[in-house]
């Protein structure tokens, strides 16, 4: 795992987001076990999180135990977060769509930097993360709590 340093108040914002999350969609989820989005699907489900993996190319499917929509707005159940495994380009409308189903927070994986994104998050009052990988942030807070 790579190692990197978060500064104390993004560390605390960041805990604060975890901690008021149960229900994650995991867009850009994958059946295939060698993708980080399945890894960290099945990290964030070992953690107790309730996690909906969203693929239209998977709709329909089992990842994980889990039936995957095509989509946000097919979700079943209100989410907390949003986790987005997509290039960047697909950011800003993955944003609009967290916005419009009232998700609290959007959060970009690793290399997952959008302007767009950030500002649409802003605007709809959303938490916003991007460029680092929730699965390492969760770890670090969690070995920091035990330590």
């Amino acid at each position: 795992m790579d190692q990197f340093e978060l500064n104390p108040l993004e560390k605390q914002r960041l805990a604060r987001i975890l901690e008021q999350t149960k229900r994650i969609a995991l867009v850009g989820a994958s059946n295939k076990p060698e993708r980080a989005s399945f890894e960290v699907m099945q990290y964030l489900l070992a953690q107790g999180f309730e996690v909906q993996p969203v693929n239209p190319q998977l709709a329909g499917s089992l990842i994980l135990g889990q039936v995957c929509v095509a989509s946000l707005d097919k979700l079943a159940l209100p989410v907390d977060l949003v986790n987005v495994f997509r290039r960047s380009e697909f950011a800003a409308q993955i944003a609009d769509e967290a916005v419009a189903i009232n998700a609290r927070s959007v959060w970009l994986q690793e290399e997952v930097i959008n302007a767009d994104a950030a500002a649409s998050a802003k605007a709809g009052q959303l938490d916003y993360i991007e460029d680092i990988c929730i699965k390492k942030v969760h770890q670090l807070l969690t070995k920091s709590a035990s330590e």
